[in-house]
């Protein structure tokens, strides 16, 4: 429920459920909801809750537009997609969203209480959270999203809601930014004892686990367990590629984790070099992965550094006080034994989008463009293995982009086909604490006034 711990630290669980090769075979031909219930669910074993949990992860699924849920698609010899983007706001975010809306729900409702939902969003998060959260009674939702900075698209999917505990806010500042306001809020005690606060960003434990799940189903549907798959994951905060680590750290066979990045590549020059260090954000065509602070590389930290919590605090200190640490060199060399990191080019990116148009026929965003281009240079040194690029937003997302590298501009679904005749709703807020704080005690439990800004 809370997402953040309360000294600011990100929750881990004590010990990882581990699966048999057996447990995975057995996954086979399975529909999703099954996979789910064995690999969520063994997150909580013993709390018995599987009567509860399986109906909500059935209700989760059965808005998706496809019935795979998470299908694969090949492009290439050994290269594959695994579509994410069919649930409601068009992002992978949805798989671990929808399930986390009704797990709060229930919670809520269970004990009588309220909760104030906080996320900052680089793009799909936002939408994804407001769609999960959207007319619960017992829900104020508010949204972080950098001003000027996400697409068209994914900015409307927020700012076009008019449910009452629906408030969207532009800051003035880069995603890094809101995330580091939202990480504040839950460290001002007070504030968030006073307004109940929840995370959503995958900061939140239950959004990483939810998003192990589909790792299980694209590396069966290709031979797992008796065969290791990679993966090749377009990356911001490192959540979605953490999950791929924590499904092989309960026993499915990875071989190589490929952290696919833009031109914003903090994350390829620490493993490269060992020296985590933030430089200034470029923005891009892929504005999700415009990032320079991964909160998740937080938890394969502690990781890495056997679970070392000095060690990793002197390095989250460092990186507060001058914007770098070093990894030491036995932790490194551990996150290298799983992890490649890749960057990616725009005029790269470009190429990307218009190849797998020209030679699979299929349009993709550019995030997924990144995991692609990133995924066929680490294909190279094993062309025998199966390489599954993670497919995170539909390519009607970013429809500009799609059309200056393909000549075609993609459509949205029906569902969101008028998205931009709804006029648009949200709040400019500067880059500061205090602002946002007062705007969130002013706007819980009130309908917003929709009259505020409209464009």
């Amino acid at each position: 429920m809370a997402g953040l711990a309360d000294d600011g630290g990100l929750y881990l669980p004590c010990a990882y459920p581990a699966l048999t090769p057996s447990d995975i075979a057995g996954f086979a031909g399975k529909p999703y909801v099954d996979v789910a219930e064995a690999v969520f669910g063994s997150f909580s074993a013993g709390a018995s809750q599987s009567a509860t949990l399986r109906p909500m992860l059935a209700q989760a699924y059965a808005g998706f537009r496809h019935a795979a849920v998470t299908p694969l698609a090949q492009i290439g010899d050994n290269l594959f997609l695994l579509e994410l983007f069919h649930g409601p706001t068009l992002a992978f975010k949805d798989v671990a969203m929808q399930l986390l809306g009704r797990l709060m729900d229930h919670e809520l409702k269970r004990s009588g209480r309220r909760a104030t939902v906080i996320g900052a969003t680089s793009g799909d998060t936002g939408a994804a959270a407001i769609e999960a959260f959207r007319g619960l009674a017992q829900v104020d939702i508010f949204i972080l999203y950098p001003h000027g900075r996400v697409s068209d698209v994914q900015r409307r999917q927020m700012t076009t809601v008019t449910d009452a505990n629906v408030h969207v806010i532009a800051l003035e500042g880069t995603f890094d930014d809101a995330q580091a306001i939202v990480k504040a809020l839950f460290g001002h005690k007070s504030f968030r004892d006073e307004l109940g606060l929840c995370g959503v960003n995958s900061i939140n434990w239950a959004r990483v686990a939810a998003q192990a799940v589909y790792y299980f189903v694209a590396a069966v549907a290709l031979g797992g367990p008796h065969r290791a798959v990679s993966f090749a994951v377009p990356t911001g905060n490192f959540g979605d590629v953490l999950a791929g680590w924590i499904a092989k750290r309960m026993g499915l066979p990875i071989d190589r984790l490929v952290v696919a990045t833009n031109c914003n590549d903090i994350l390829p020059r620490a493993l490269a070099s060992g020296r985590y260090e933030v430089r200034s954000v470029t923005p891009t065509q892929s504005p999700s992965m415009d990032i320079q602070v991964s909160s998740n590389f937080e938890r394969l930290l502690f990781e890495a550094y056997d679970r070392d919590a000095a060690m990793l605090r002197a390095s989250m200190n460092s990186l507060r006080q001058s914007g770098a640490f070093t990894i030491e060199p036995a932790p490194l060399a551990a996150i290298r034994r799983d992890f490649d990191a890749l960057s990616v080019s725009e005029d790269g990116t470009r190429e990307e989008i218009a190849r797998v148009w020209r030679e699979a026929g299929r349009l993709i965003d550019p995030h997924t463009a990144v995991g692609v281009g990133a995924g066929r240079r680490a294909l190279v040194a094993d062309p025998s293995r199966p390489m599954v690029v993670l497919s995170t937003a539909h390519p009607a997302k970013f429809p500009d982009a799609i059309e200056k590298a393909t000549g075609e501009r993609p459509a949205l679904p029906v569902h969101l086909a008028g998205l931009f005749d709804r006029p648009e709703h949200f709040d400019v807020l500067p880059n500061d604490q205090a602002a946002v704080e007062a705007f969130i005690r002013a706007r819980r439990h009130a309908a917003p006034a929709l009259e505020r800004v409209a464009s």
